[in-house]
């Protein structure tokens, strides 16, 4: 009895701990970032399950801003890199130099050696750079000459793609898609927020830098103080793997995967890996909104971010104007999805 009891409260506390910190993560970058707060679940989904996402949004959306805030406030190492089309894989995973003084080859990293690494723009680079991701986003390693490194952990890749500028782009390749865990696309922000935007860049004001002054960004007024440790998120990971899952649900997974193999209008459907990317996820948004089992809604709501980007209309459905959004959403309501679940812009 005392022994049942005393494991009831370690849950609870427990339980409290990953809503506390989670709950102080997303008030950290709300204090930087307006909105956005899809955005922010999809990101602490990613970093619970270590699966890797992929942004879609035009510039100006904080998306940069956004990932280096969330470095900040779990206090995680972090780096960007700009991706263009002259970019070569030594750039992003490193190379080995001859040291002059030793007369040896010396392995120097490159910057995928973090935590968080923002890919920005990641369909700007040539096949060849992006063909050098695959191996860390799927392995956690990179191959350097004849030395294969462990990449830090956690790792993670957030890659952001316009997707309407498409000159001197290289459309990612259906085997470096299937790697992200989740495909989520930005939209503008709400007028009240944008509001809010406005009104917090007028009160950023300068400073004084030599003889002269800076006019403040957001980075400037970024708190660089961590309101989590490692081992809050080390915990939050342990949790999300502890959510129950039950056998009704894993057929409704079965049941969606399948069909987007079988539909009629869809010429390449989703690989196993999205019915895995599908449970992890679902996971991690029942211990975000603070349940210890997954529901139907977990499902509906995540499976545009975690299907839509894994499947390929064939050519008569291109040719009727459908959509693989418009598609997916029909799937989704034969299912027993309602219209609050799943999104409306068809």
């Amino acid at each position: 009895m005392n022994s049942s009891m005393t494991d009831q409260n370690d849950v609870s506390a427990e339980v409290l701990e990953n809503t506390r910190f989670i709950q102080d993560v997303r008030d950290q970058v709300a204090t930087v970032v307006v909105g956005q707060d899809e955005v922010v679940e999809r990101l602490l989904i990613s970093l619970f399950t270590g699966g890797h996402i992929l942004l879609q949004g035009v510039p100006g959306l904080a998306k940069t801003l956004l990932v280096s805030v969330l470095s900040k406030s779990i206090e995680l190492d972090f780096s960007r890199i700009q991706f263009t089309i002259d970019l070569l894989p030594s750039d992003i995973l490193g190379s080995q130099i001859l040291d002059q003084k030793s007369n040896e080859f010396v392995t120097r990293t490159g910057p995928i050696f973090t935590n968080l690494l923002l890919a920005d723009e990641i369909n700007r680079a040539a096949p060849k750079v992006q063909g050098a991701l695959l191996e860390a986003m799927q392995e956690r390693k990179v191959t350097i000459g004849n030395e294969t490194l462990s990449l830090p952990a956690p790792f993670l890749v957030i890659a952001t793609q316009n997707p309407v500028e498409q000159a001197g782009t290289f459309e990612l390749p259906e085997a470096q898609l299937d790697r992200f865990m989740l495909c989520h696309r930005l939209n503008y922000p709400e007028p009240s927020e944008e509001r809010e935007v406005l009104k917090r860049n007028m009160a950023l004001g300068i400073r004084k830098e030599d003889r002269g002054a800076v006019v403040n960004t957001e980075f400037d007024v970024m708190q660089h103080k961590p309101v989590g440790s490692s081992e809050d998120l080390v915990r939050c990971m342990q949790a999300v793997n502890d959510i129950h899952v039950s056998d009704t649900f894993l057929e409704h997974v079965i049941e969606v995967i399948n069909r987007t193999r079988n539909h009629p209008n869809i010429e390449l459907g989703c690989s196993p890996r999205g019915g895995i990317a599908l449970i992890k996820a679902s996971r991690a948004r029942a211990l975000i909104n603070g349940r210890n089992y997954v529901i139907p809604e977990d499902l509906f709501v995540l499976a545009e971010d975690v299907i839509l980007h894994r499947i390929r209309l064939n050519y008569e459905a291109l040719a009727d104007g459908l959509t693989g959004q418009a598609v997916l959403q029909d799937m989704l309501r034969d299912l027993g999805a309602t219209p609050s679940q799943i999104s409306q812009e068809a």
